[in-house]
């Protein structure tokens, strides 16, 4: 019996002492400023449209192919000039579509009347698998990181919080900007445990900067990463960050599956 309180007594105490743990860190512990991507001129890239086996998700029409994620009803951004632009206060949109592995093209811009600094200037991500209401997945950073610095695997090209882009081909606010992505879902075994992690290569203003890198987890602001939640084919997320800066816009979005 006395063996038995103590046993009960150690995990109620490492309980609380990871209780604790979690509560005491900060988002300053997984935020890095080395090393410093090297700043790249990127060439001129024109895109005039999607490939014909490709799946448009934004032609510059409409919503119809996202939804709200807080609401499940329509996606309530703006829409106009053929972009669509972050409303701020109605929360972030994703696909009404899932997707396990796929090949992905999204342009985006900071406006070019752009305030603020640091995490707070133009800030937005793509998150390439939601598995969760508001900022649950893995998200790829947007942010203005032409002349704005913040810690670098928070900045655009990172992997946030866990992957430095290679380098920083950031074009100046009101210049459109392109990401192409090449995502590779995660798989997990019938009890929950990964068989094999989430990959990503990202190429930036055609400058590769995420070299097919294996990921830690889905993305988390405070704390390690890791694979805690099991989930299958997901949906592809924007995000309507909650800084006060004037908001980013997004055209020609399209995805082509790949095998799984």
């Amino acid at each position: 019996m006395m063996k038995a309180k103590l046993i009960c007594t150690a995990l109620l105490a490492g309980g609380f002492y990871m209780a604790q743990a979690q509560q005491t860190a900060k988002p300053e512990d997984t935020e890095f400023y080395t090393p410093v991507p090297p700043k790249v001129t990127p060439g001129k890239i024109e895109y005039k449209g999607a490939p014909s086996d490709a799946i448009v998700l934004f032609d510059g029409k409409n919503l119809d192919a996202w939804k709200s994620v807080d609401t499940d009803g329509p996606a309530l951004w703006t829409v106009g000039g053929g972009i669509v632009t972050v409303k701020k206060g109605t929360g972030n949109i994703e696909t009404k579509q899932k997707f396990t592995n796929y090949q992905l093209h999204i342009e985006w811009r900071v406006p070019a009347n752009i305030t603020g600094e640091g995490q707070a200037r133009g800030n937005s991500g793509v998150f390439l698998a939601s598995i969760g209401k508001g900022d649950a997945g893995y998200e790829l950073q947007v942010l203005d990181n032409y002349e704005n610095k913040t810690y670098t695997n928070g900045m655009a090209g990172s992997i946030y919080k866990q992957f430095v882009p290679l380098a920083n081909p950031s074009l100046k606010p009101g210049e459109w900007q392109t990401y192409d992505v090449i995502w590779t879902a995660p798989t997990f075994n019938e009890d929950g445990t990964v068989k094999s992690p989430a990959r990503v290569t990202v190429i930036f203003n055609g400058v590769l900067v995420q070299n097919n890198v294996t990921l830690l987890g889905p993305t988390q602001y405070i704390g390690k990463p890791s694979y805690s939640v099991k989930h299958g084919a997901a949906p592809i997320k924007l995000q309507a960050h909650g800084d006060k800066s004037e908001p980013d816009s997004f055209r020609n979005i399209w995805v082509r599956e790949l095998p799984n």
